[in-house]
């Protein structure tokens, strides 16, 4: 899984079928540190996240597995909102 920021939402009334109801938004992928990593993308939203949180999310084949419907035309889903980022340093 990855990590991102939604960053906005699309709205479309017209789609394919088997994403009628579904909520898309764009997200910035970034790395542990918060950066920006990449373009961002649009991603079926499976838990209701928001403007502004960070969410893990998957892509490719898994991306489908959240969604009701194993044969929608989805690239990229957002599984999870994170509460809280730790990161644990080496120390010398």
């Amino acid at each position: 899984m990855n990590l991102a920021k939604v960053i906005g939402t699309v709205w479309a009334t017209v789609k394919d079928e088997n994403l009628v109801g579904a909520k898309m938004q764009i997200i910035q992928p970034l790395d542990h540190n918060e950066k920006k990593v990449g373009d961002a993308m649009v991603a079926v939203d499976t838990i209701g996240a928001g403007p502004g949180e960070i969410v893990y999310y998957t892509t490719a084949r898994e991306a489908t597995i959240p969604y009701p419907t194993r044969i929608a035309p989805i690239d990229a889903s957002i599984v999870g909102i994170v509460d809280r980022i730790d990161i644990y340093r080496k120390s010398n």
